[in-house]
């Protein structure tokens, strides 16, 4: 009886620890985003000087005005989508490319070149511009105020388009980072190469093998976001096939549940006619669900970054979207892994659920 009552005693210390110890963990995330966004707050507050605002760039038109008439599917088999996350060229990845790329982009995409072709489309979240400026993140720690100021070489446009990243979305905290005129510079570049993009001013209308996809986009660092991709996903929903929202949102470091207030949000874009939401900035993967009939993922975590102070920055998903001929949506999902040399790596797929 009493060796029976001591193995319960192992057991309970035993399940105490395993629960601290992932209490511990949660913390030090949670901490590591308390500093970062205290730094990032006085990195961009530092710029203020040296940067234009956004007005400038408010009020733009849509990339592509969606066209009112039916939409034909008799030559389409469907289309592939893959939604990927934070995607960012600056600080060690600039210094990787150089050391072990020999300056070429396409470096970081060696190991998932052929996966990222087999897809209609790739859509990601850049983030920060492209500019020619130099670079002041570049062998940074930390804790300097340039460690969090972004800018990505210009060859990172054509290199994304070589690697069939064809949309990105530029609705997040770092592209104001080289100020307005640096969001008219990553434009340019991207226009250029033939990359499309959104953010959370308009709506965009892309037409995919003859079906009709809205994307809007949701940045919660920007005044009022919410409220405009309500009306933005009303207005695509009345137009397209599929609505996507890409919402740039909830605490970084920050695994598992998204919390009350994200949820809720995500919950409001789905009953106002989104038929997916795709989550970005928490650089961490985060829970999935379906509400009702449409499938949410939080977070998808990092693609390119060099977050290399956990396991789990140094992963990401990708959410892959099968629209049949139907309308009707299957999705699977792929597990990435970030290298210390700057490279992103397929994981493993994860089976149909």
């Amino acid at each position: 009886m009493q060796s029976c009552s001591s193995k319960l005693k192992v057991s309970f210390l035993l399940f105490g620890i395993l629960i601290l110890s992932g209490c511990v963990r949660n913390f030090d995330l949670r901490k590591q985003a308390k500093e970062n966004r205290a730094q990032e707050q006085k990195s961009i507050s530092s710029m203020q000087g040296t940067v234009d605002t956004k007005e400038n760039i408010q009020n733009e038109e849509p990339v592509h005005p969606i066209r009112n008439e039916p939409a034909d599917y008799s030559a389409s088999n469907g289309v592939k989508i893959l939604f990927i996350g934070d995607m960012m060229f600056d600080r060690h990845i600039r210094e990787a490319v150089e050391k072990y790329g020999s300056g070429d982009y396409n470096y970081i995409f060696k190991p998932m070149k052929d996966k990222l072709s087999e897809y209609d489309l790739v859509v990601g979240n850049l983030e920060g511009p492209i500019t020619d400026n130099k670079s002041v993140s570049t062998n940074t720690k930390m804790d300097e105020r340039a460690n969090l100021v972004f800018t990505f070489d210009s060859k990172v446009a054509e290199v994304l388009a070589e690697n069939n990243i064809k949309l990105v979305n530029l609705g997040n905290n770092h592209i104001l980072n080289q100020g307005a005129k640096g969001v008219e510079e990553t434009k340019k570049y991207l226009v250029e190469a033939g990359v499309e993009y959104f953010n959370e001013d308009n709506f965009l209308a892309r037409e995919v093998e003859g079906i009709r996809l809205g994307i809007v986009g949701y940045n919660y660092s920007v005044a009022d976001s919410e409220q405009l991709a309500i009306e933005n996903i009303q207005k695509a929903r009345e137009q397209s096939d599929i609505v996507v929202v890409c919402s740039h949102w909830g605490a970084e470091y920050k695994t598992g549940e998204p919390g009350n207030s994200v949820r809720t949000l995500a919950y409001r874009f789905v009953d106002a006619g989104a038929d997916l939401v795709i989550g970005t900035h928490p650089h961490v993967i985060q829970n999935s669900e379906e509400y009702n009939g449409k499938k949410i993922y939080y977070s998808l975590g990092n693609f390119v970054f060099d977050q290399y102070f956990s396991r789990e920055t140094m992963e990401g998903l990708g959410a892959e979207m099968t629209i049949k001929t139907d309308l009707s949506m299957e999705y699977n999902e792929l597990k990435f892994e970030m290298t210390k040399r700057g490279q992103t790596k397929l994981k493993f797929p994860i089976p149909n659920f």
